[in-house]
Order: structure tokens, then C-alpha cells, then sequence
């Protein structure tokens, strides 16, 4: 905690509270229910000092939990949020915890699985073994306790190792109703997916590319990523599968990729009986290939328990819904608001009251602002007086800056929603500038700054931005529509960048914007930055359902609109899509779109036709050249992986549909 105390904090909540609200650590939907004690035990044999305090951490878990485990079997009257009394039953539904705490909760050894039958030769096994259900280890720890007395510890570690347990003979979970270890203990993403990807993929990738090699591709790929540490060791999913594609042999990378689509497809927040077979048949196509691990000599064996926890993944989702929910990235955000911070706030003495008083001074104080907050909406808004004058002499004062509501609880911060704003401003009269700098199609939403950055005529905007055919572009695009080419006297409005904001895949709720730039060549960078984008082929798409039927992917150049125009446009140039996707990668190729004489293929278009950002990846083969650079990487390059694997909702576009 702080002050070289130590305690292992145990929260709580509902698993019947929905699930994206609940994973929200805005929301503190986790409680803290008790500070588990970290005993030090003076036994000289430290399996004994780990048996001691395997058996401390069940006791103290028995006495707390005991009123849930006597309410999941007689039941209890609750009080739901409308005041309504409800009899209630407290089964436990799911644990979040890493695989040693796993271990510990189901009183079996590490040699084990904590959720099956199988034992450390069976971990890489291509199926699934049989569930450990609460009757076998129960049953297992009778086996033992009459072999040999509890008592005797050193005569009872050797008795237990045997049959794979622990040595606990008191679990906390004996006679707790409807809660059995083989289904309370679930998936958990941050260790058993992010964590195993980066002590094992990764090192395994390492060995086979090289690391100076490995090292070099991902200092030449545009990333999101500055420096390999904590939280960005799960980004480098994003890039691994196209920074080693073509170094690797092929089955090799077939295995990588087929573990990494497990992956995502375990993550999604909803599922159909098509996406579960999806699920289970990555991780079988991985089973398919992993010899092939062996054979390039980075693995020896298959005993990794996060591996054969894979196996209950898909059961997981039948029994319990989408692995996401039970991701530990929440509970250990929860550890800092309701021990940590309570512990700082302290006089280092009597940690466990004080945090304890902490949280309740807490707790009533943004109850009491929140009910006053209420009141005095409800005041002003009901007579339509004003409500500030008050007592000179009152102790407490609203703030209606809301600046205590969010010292007690952090209010989630929304994306803006380009949508509903678009609508808005077309729906009336708005004094707004015109054309609208945001507006939106059905499945994409558009921002653009008020002041352009650049106001150039199209020789000059050719001549930046190095595209020699951007007058002849433009000529194309307003014979098309059977209007006017601009002349000289009208110049262009250039933007640098757009937001760009999309629904999620699944359900249709708005994602963060996300930021397309398009930035002329200039003394610190002679190539520029220009993203791609996947672009409808016409007005009408259905992306992301659609996936790549009737779009295109393309580079976004220029960002413009002609003065005294309605609309505004793009130059873009565009890649031809190898129609089916890699089977060793899973990713589609790209290549650059070019002319008889070698000139690439340039178009303008209504941005509004663009749908979604798009990441993409220079080939490297074998090896990538020695002369590239972050800045040159993607201009001297011709040939692109069409990156589905840079975020989950790019990859459900992708891959689903």
C-alpha cells in the first residue's frame, strides 16, 4: 500500500451491472470490501511458509465472504435502486485475477490447471481436458487429509503435490451455493492475453527475426509507439504480425497470427454462434502450427499455463459472456482510488482505519453535493427563480462549477459526437460559418478546423504538395459534375488535418474521432505525412458490415476546399488491393497505383466518400532496407500490408464481414 505496509485488497461488484458501465473505472462500480493480511511466517522451510499463508488467505476469505455464502444459499432482502425490496441470492459469478492468485483460489498446485484436469505435460494440448469442479479438488484434499495429518506439514506437501493441490483443506468457496472454481475463475485479458503475448510472441519473434532487426522495422513503421514500456506492451499486437512478415518462415508466422486473431476475436464485446466458432477455430489453427515454433528452436516445450487456459475461453463466453468485462486493467485502477490514494491521504498510522474512514468521508460528501446539485436544478428549473442567494452563514455551498462532484468522482469524459452536432446545424438557422466545419454521412462523421491553414491557387497547392497532376485531378472531378473549373482568382482553402469519427462495429455507438493528416513536404520532414484512409467507391457504403466490398484504400495528399464552394474535397492516391488476404498474414496487399509512365494515380474526391482511417505497413520482405527512415519509410515504398491488426474495430471491419 504506502509506508512498507503491505495488504491484498479485495473488491466487489455486481456482475448483473451492465458491462460497459462496469468496466468504466470512472464509474466505481468496484467497492472495497476487505484488506486481506500479508503474513510473514517464521517456519525454516519456505513450502511450508507458502502452504501457511495459502491456508491464512482462504480463512480470511471464508470469514469475510461468509454472509454472501449464507445468502446464496437462504437468500436475502435487498433494496433495489427504485426502493422496491427484492429477494436476492449471491452465488459468485466471476473472480478477476492473475494465474499464481488463480492457482491459490482453487487450491491447486502451479504444476495444474486451475479451471481443468490437465497437468504441466498437458498445457499445449489441442484440447480442452475435463473441468477441476469443486467435487474433484474436494474430493482430492479428502484423498490427502487421509493419507496424512494437516498438522504435519512436511509429510502433507509431500502427499499433496501428488494429486496437483496446494495444501489448502479449508477453500473458501466449500458450501458456497451454485459457485464452483471451474466457472467463477475466468479469462482474464491483461494477463492471459496482453501479458502472454509479450513474454512469449514476442520472444519468440525476437529469436526468430533477429532483435536488431525487429528493433529496426519498428523504428521505421509510423506507430503509436515511443517507447516499449507498461502500458504500450500490448500495442505492439498492432504491428508485430507486418514487422516480421516475410523474416519468419511461413508456418512460424501462421501460428503468431493465428494466436494474435484469437485474440481479437475473444475481445469482442458481443457474439453470434458464428463469431464463437470464429474463436475457437484461431486458437485451433494455432495448435495446427505451433511445432513449427519448435522446429525454428525459440521453444522447447508447451508447459505455459496462460496457454491452456486458452482452452476455456470459449466455454467462458457461453457460461459468463464476453472475456472483456473480466479484463484485471479495471480492478487495478480500483486498487489506486480505494487503497492507495486513501492510504496517501493518511499519518502513515492505523492504515486500515484510516483508509476505511477515508472512503465514507468520501462516499457522503458526494452523495450530499450530488443531492444539493439536484436540488437546486430542480428549484431553478421548477420556479424559475434564482436560487443562489443563500444564508451568509451556511456551511456548505453548492458549486456549480462542479468541481466537487469531481473530486469525488471522476466524471467520464464523452467523445463528441459529430452526428448529432451535423444534424443540429443543418436542422437550423445557426450562425456558425458555412459550409459547416462539421457534418456527417451515415456512418461517418467529419470535423474540420474553422481557419484553413493554408490559402494557395491550385498552381501554387500543386507545387507544395508536389502533385503534378492536381490541376488535370480537379478538371476530372468538376466535369464529372458537370460544373465549372475554377479559375486562378479562386484559391484554395487547404486543411491540414481532419477528425474523423465512426460507429462501433458491434453495436453502434459512437467511437472516439480519430485525426487524418495530410502535411505538405517542409525543411523538418522533405516527404510529408500523409495517411490513408479507406474510401467508399461511391456515395453509399455500409462500413464497417461491409468490410472492403465497394471501397478502396487510398493516400490522403490534400484537404481542400475551392473558395466560395459548398464542399469540400480531397486529393487522394489511390493502392490496388490484392483481392484476397494473405493466408500466412491474414492481411491484404497493397500496391501503389501507377500510370505507363510510372506516374501514380491521383483523384479528387468529396471527402465526405472517405470512411474510416487506415493503417498500413511498407513490406520490408526478408529484410527492410537499410537506408529507410520513420520519415521515408512510406514514400519510398511501393508495396503495403493493409494493417487490420492497428485497432479492434479496424479488424472486426476486416475480418467479420
Amino acid at each position: 500500500m504506502s509506508g512498507n505496509r503491505m495488504a491484498h485488497p479485495l473488491l466487489i461488484s455486481l456482475a448483473n451491472i451492465d458491462m460497459h458501465i462496469r468496466s468504466k473505472t470512472s464509474l466505481h462500480a468496484y467497492l472495497l470490501l476487505a484488506l486481506l493480511p500479508i503474513a510473514k511466517f517464521t517456519h525454516k522451510v519456505t513450502r511450508v511458509r507458502g502452504l501457511l499463508q495459502d491456508q491464512l488467505v482462504h480463512q480470511a476469505l471464508s470469514v469475510v465472504l461468509s454472509p454472501l455464502k449464507t445468502a446464496a444459499s437462504v437468500g436475502i432482502m435487498m433494496n433495489d435502486p427504485r426502493g422496491n425490496l427484492r429477494y436476492c441470492f449471491t452465488p459468485l459469478a466471476a473472480w478477476i485475477a492473475d494465474t499464481p492468485e488463480e492457482s491459490l483460489l482453487a487450491g491447486t498446485s502451479i504444476k495444474a490447471s486451475p479451471v481443468t484436469m490437465a497437468t504441466a505435460n498437458e498445457f499445449g494440448d489441442a484440447h480442452r481436458h475435463p473441468p477441476r469442479t469443486a467435487a474433484n479438488t474436494l474430493a482430492a484434499i479428502r484423498t490427502a487429509c487421509s493419507q496424512c495429518s494437516p498438522a504435519d506439514y512436511t509429510s502433507f506437501l509431500k502427499a499433496v503435490k501428488w494429486l496437483q493441490l496446494n495444501g489448502v483443506v479449508e477453500p473458501f468457496w466449500k458450501l458456497w451455493l451454485l459457485s464452483d472454481p471451474s466457472e467463477f475463475i475466468t479469462p482474464e485479458v491483461l494477463h492471459h492475453f496482453h501479458r502472454m503475448f509479450w513474454d512469449h510472441d514476442v520472444k519468440w519473434c525476437v529469436a526468430a527475426t533477429g532483435a536488431v532487426e525487429l528493433d529496426f522495422c519498428f523504428s521505421v513503421i509510423q506507430t503509436l509507439l515511443k517507447q516499449v514500456t507498461g502500458r504500450d506492451h500490448h500495442a505492439v499486437q498492432r504491428y508485430i504480425i507486418a514487422a516480421v512478415a516475410g523474416s519468419v518462415p511461413r508456418k512460424f508466422l501462421t501460428a503468431i497470427r493465428a494466436l494474435l486473431d484469437f485474440r481479437y476475436l475473444a475481445q469482442a464485446p458481443s457474439f453470434t454462434t458464428q463469431s464463437i466458432h470464429r474463436v475457437a477455430s484461431a486458437l485451433q489453427e494455432f495448435h495446427n502450427h505451433k511445432e513449427s515454433i519448435v522446429s525454428q528452436g525459440v521453444r522447447g516445450d508447451w508447459q505455459i499455463p496462460k496457454l491452456e487456459l486458452l482452452q476455456s475461453v470459449v466455454p467462458s463466453i457461453h457460461q459468463l459472456g464476453a472475456v472483456m468485462q473480466w479484463s484485471a486493467d479495471i480492478t487495478e485502477h480500483a486498487h489506486v482510488d480505494e487503497i492507495k490514494v486513501p492510504a496517501r491521504a493518511g499519518n502513515n498510522q492505523s492504515y486500515e482505519s484510516q483508509i476505511v474512514r477515508h472512503l465514507d468521508w468520501l462516499d457522503k460528501c458526494f452523495r450530499f453535493d450530488l443531492a444539493t446539485r439536484i436540488w437546486q436544478q430542480t428549484n431553478e428549473g421548477g420556479n424559475g427563480e434564482d436560487s443562489s442567494e443563500s444564508d451568509e452563514d451556511e456551511e456548505h455551498e453548492v458549486d456549480t462549477e462542479k468541481t466537487h462532484l469531481s473530486g469525488y468522482s471522476t466524471l467520464t469524459r464523452r467523445p463528441p459526437d459529430y452526428f448529432t452536432i451535423s444534424a443540429a446545424l443543418l436542422g437550423a438557422e445557426s450562425s456558425a460559418q458555412k459550409p459547416y466545419r462539421t457534418f456527417a454521412t451515415s456512418t461517418t462523421g467529419f470535423h474540420l478546423a474553422t481557419k484553413p491553414s493554408l490559402r494557395l491557387t491550385v498552381d501554387e497547392a500543386a507545387s507544395a504538395y508536389q502533385l503534378p497532376d492536381l490541376k488535370s485531378a480537379m478538371a476530372a472531378f468538376f466535369a464529372s459534375g458537370d460544373l465549372c473549373f475554377p479559375g486562378q482568382e479562386h484559391k484554395l482553402q487547404i486543411w491540414q488535418k481532419v477528425r474523423v469519427q465512426q460507429l462501433s462495429y458491434h453495436s453502434k455507438t459512437l467511437l472516439p474521432p480519430q485525426t487524418l493528416r495530410a502535411i505538405p513536404p517542409s525543411t523538418a520532414n522533405c516527404y510529408g505525412h500523409y495517411d490513408s484512409a479507406i474510401v467508399s467507391l461511391d456515395s453509399q457504403s455500409d462500413w464497417p458490415k461491409s468490410g472492403l466490398a465497394g471501397h478502396s484504400v487510398a493516400q490522403l495528399w490534400m484537404i481542400f476546399r475551392v473558395s466560395r464552394s459548398n464542399s469540400f474535397l480531397a486529393y487522394v492516391q489511390h493502392f490496388n488491393i490484392v483481392p484476397q488476404p494473405s493466408p500466412v498474414t491474414g492481411m491484404h496487399m497493397l500496391k501503389r497505383a501507377v500510370r505507363r509512365n510510372g506516374q501514380r494515380v491521383g483523384e479528387v474526391i468529396s471527402i465526405t466518400r472517405i470512411r474510416s482511417p487506415a493503417h498500413i505497413v511498407p513490406n520490408f520482405g526478408r529484410a527492410a532496407h537499410p537506408c529507410l527512415t520513420r520519415l521515408s519509410s512510406y514514400e519510398l515504398s511501393d508495396e503495403f500490408w493493409l494493417n487490420k491488426y492497428f485497432s479492434k474495430e479496424f479488424y472486426y471491419a476486416l475480418s467479420l464481414a
